[in-house]
């Protein structure tokens, strides 16, 4: 899979393929989609595209409205997508500038010259251009003059990713990893920077790597204690235009993650900290990415650190028979 930064990177197809959104999770609605973008490509020797952005569109549109929450950051959301078959990524910078193009201008400058669409797949419900007057009508309508086709992905179809994408925000929430992994079909992943914290993890024998996550508006799961799975990789981890490389992981190993505002401690602040179990390298300033696949117990207060330890070693027996 190839990846550009902007438009401006790509050079136009003679049979491009074309689908556009956020994909925000890449789950199991949106699967159907890419899958259809590529059986749709081999029938016809086609190259599949699929034009995103970043920032997120609302972003722009409504730089006032704090509640976005995104299922992945970007490279998450690149990886996923490098999984599906896709032969071009074009990551492009959402603007009030495009934002503001007519739905003729949008198709004529984007989807024509800028992409050579052949075929659009597009759902019922898809909305474009200035003030999102576009509609799958506009597609119809201007496939006949600058010549290409538009098909239209069922209604259930649609649906399925409206429901999903609720289903796995709710479920995350809420802490019901099984559920939003089920929605997913892959387990949810927060990526950060590991960096340096108060030690305290250390002090009762199981120390943690604090994560930074690195997407100011990722959804952070409900608090509590989890099952996982960490992938340490070797670099900073950054999405670069030309041929996607997955970044080199170090080590992957399971774990206990912890999410909350340490009630025992200090009860503000929140927290995501990590103890990778059979590991005890400095890992400060990696990238890691870590693989939800358990909901163990709810966050709570102890009355002392020794309580506190003794119920984390319960939590590392739980966690260790759960991936035998």
């Amino acid at each position: 899979m190839k990846i550009y930064r902007n438009l401006e990177e790509f050079v136009p197809l003679d049979n491009a393929i074309v689908t556009i959104g956020t994909f925000d999770g890449v789950h199991i609605g949106h699967q159907k989609i890419l899958k259809k973008l590529v059986d749709c490509a081999k029938e016809t020797g086609g190259e599949t595209v699929l034009l995103t952005f970043f920032p997120h569109p609302r972003l722009v549109i409504n730089p006032n409205d704090d509640s976005l929450r995104l299922i992945n950051d970007i490279e998450e959301k690149t990886h996923q997508l490098s999984l599906s078959g896709l032969d071009h990524l074009i990551i492009t910078p959402f603007t009030q500038e495009f934002a503001n193009l007519s739905p003729e201008d949008y198709i004529r400058n984007v989807l024509v010259d800028k992409l050579g669409t052949k075929t659009i797949i597009i759902g019922y419900d898809h909305h474009f251009g200035k003030n999102r007057k576009g509609t799958i009508k506009d597609l119809e309508h201007f496939a006949q003059i600058f010549d290409f086709k538009v098909e239209e992905i069922a209604k259930q179809d649609i649906e399925d990713v409206a429901v999903s994408s609720t289903r796995v925000r709710e479920a995350l929430i809420k802490g019901d990893i099984d559920t939003a992994n089920k929605y997913l079909g892959y387990p949810f992943e927060l990526t950060g920077t590991v960096e340096k914290g108060d030690q305290i993890g250390r002090q009762i024998g199981f120390p943690t790597a604090n994560l930074h996550v690195h997407e100011a508006h990722k959804l952070i799961p409900a608090y509590g204690i989890y099952a996982v799975e960490v992938d340490i990789y070797t670099e900073v981890s950054s999405i670069i235009s030309g041929e996607y490389e997955e970044p080199k992981v170090l080590k992957t190993a399971q774990g206990m993650c912890y999410i909350g505002n340490r009630p025992t401690i200090d009860g503000f602040t929140r927290k995501i900290e990590v103890n990778v179990l059979d590991f005890n390298e400095d890992i400060y300033d990696r990238t890691v990415r870590i693989k939800f696949h358990k909901f163990i117990r709810e966050d709570k207060r102890f009355d002392n650190l020794e309580a506190l330890q003794q119920q984390i070693k319960e939590d590392e027996k739980t966690i260790r028979a759960y991936f035998k």
